[in-house]
């Protein structure tokens, strides 16, 4: 009878599926699959940071050598390199139009310093917009292309994304025959981990659940 089932990228979780609902049909969710091309820039991003730190404490290191006081470059909008990096967490993971004013200088001051920043921001920004397409044949072709022009960046980080990609590419595509997600239970099952962690852990399970139904239902 349950003709489609959104899930994870687990391989374990889709073995579960096939065996309990032979007849569904298995989409990888959008969430999960966008999720997982974001964090490859963050990755990126993480490491350009952890680049600046290593030559903030050499360039201290070399000043006390020289009896001399070290002061860090600042920006025009009061950020370092490494905290202009630390700060640029959400904008990344936001389409440009979104973005506050502060956010909007921020990302100039980051792709001016970080030119592939800007290159791989906008890689990631052509894939989530494969996911307006209607069709999924239109849908097949943007993300082959997209991971064929991933291999040629020779990028470690995305490397390993566009393989996930293209190894679970047909459950990816089935997302395009009805536009289905599990977004509504992620967002319940973030504000139950929320409400667990505000509680501090669970002792009573019961009560527990009977708050759970009272609060949420």
């Amino acid at each position: 009878m349950v003709k489609e089932v959104t899930l994870d990228m687990a391989k374990n979780m889709e073995a579960s599926i096939k065996m309990s609902f032979p007849n569904a049909n298995i989409v990888t969710d959008r969430f999960h699959v966008v999720k997982l091309v974001i964090d490859a820039l963050q990755h990126i991003r993480i490491k350009l940071r952890w680049r600046e730190i290593a030559e903030e404490n050499r360039l201290i290191g070399l000043s006390k050598t020289q009896g001399l006081q070290y002061c860090s470059i600042i920006l025009k909008n009061g950020d370092s390199y490494k905290q202009l990096l630390a700060r640029s967490r959400h904008l990344l993971a936001k389409d440009s139009n979104k973005w506050t004013e502060n956010q909007k200088q921020r990302a100039e001051l980051l792709f001016r310093a970080f030119p592939e920043l800007k290159k791989m921001y906008n890689h990631v920004m052509n894939f989530r917009n494969i996911y307006e397409n209607k069709s999924k044949i239109t849908a097949k072709l943007q993300l082959t292309d997209w991971v064929e022009k991933t291999k040629k960046l020779k990028i470690e980080e995305f490397n390993s994304t566009a393989k996930s990609i293209s190894y679970h590419l047909d459950n990816i595509l089935n997302f395009f025959d009805n536009r289905s997600t599990n977004a509504n239970a992620e967002s319940f099952n973030a504000k139950i981990k929320l409400f667990r962690a505000n509680l501090r852990g669970v002792t009573d399970t019961k009560f527990f659940l009977f708050r759970l139904k009272n609060l949420f239902a």
